[in-house]
Order: structure tokens, then sequence, then C-alpha cells
């Protein structure tokens, strides 16, 4: 007698499709990294004045620190004075509304504190903080 093949009742599959749930994922990482923000940090440790009516500001994006030897420090690497607006202005086109905010040492003088408020404005941002301690 011949073998009949009998077929199974076949129910529902047991996969489950991920590839939609990665779709998500890989969306909401771009998402992330899109509206993520980076603060630029000086590089350097400085010894801030205190002040009294010392505020956070919430949208401080490039630091620039100046050493008590008056060197100037913006994104981990020493800057010549003939070349601060242009670090600063590269940095400022990264993200247009960011902060600059000046961590001068307490040692530093106004003289280089001055020169880097300009070399700011020559790079065409308005918001120039100077950083104190709480």
């Amino acid at each position: 007698m011949p073998r009949q093949l009998i077929k199974k009742d076949e129910g529902p599959n047991g996969d489950i499709d991920l590839t939609p749930m990665l779709d998500v994922v890989f969306i909401m990482l771009i998402f992330f990294i899109v509206t993520a923000t980076f603060i630029k940090e000086p590089g350097i440790d400085v010894d801030r004045p205190q002040a009294v009516t010392a505020e956070r500001i919430l949208n401080q994006k490039i630091l620039v620190a100046i050493t008590a030897d008056n060197q100037v420090w913006i994104d981990k690497s020493q800057v010549e004075e003939h070349m601060i607006s242009q670090k600063i202005s590269a940095l400022h086109a990264e993200n247009p509304k960011g902060a600059v905010v000046i961590q001068a040492d307490k040692k530093s003088t106004a003289e280089k504190v001055a020169l880097v408020i300009d070399a700011a404005k020559q790079a065409g941002v308005a918001d120039i903080s100077l950083a104190a301690s709480e």
C-alpha cells in the first residue's frame, strides 16, 4: 500500500519579522545624532574668579579658556592671537545659536580678555559671557 503524504495543518508562523523594529531603532538613532548638541571644551582648566551674581548659561557652545600666563585655548588646542577669530568663526558656523563663554584665569590680564571678546565679535558672535565660579 502506497504511503500517502499527509499535509500538516499549518498554523501561524512562529517567526517574528524584526525589520520594522530595526527601522524604528535606526530612525531614532539618526534623530538623536542630529538633535544632539555638543559643547566644545577648551582643553585646559583655569582658576576662575568668584562672583556672587554668577548665573548658569544653558546655551554655551564655544568655550574659550585663558590661562594664568595668557595662553588662549579653544577646542583642546592652544590658539595664537591672530587665529582666535577664525577658530571661533569656524565653531560658530557649526552652531550659529551657540554662545561664547570665556573662562579667564584670575591671573590673566584684562588685555587678553578684551582681545578674545573682540575676536568673538569679529567672528559674528553676539552672545559672549565671562565665566565665574559661584
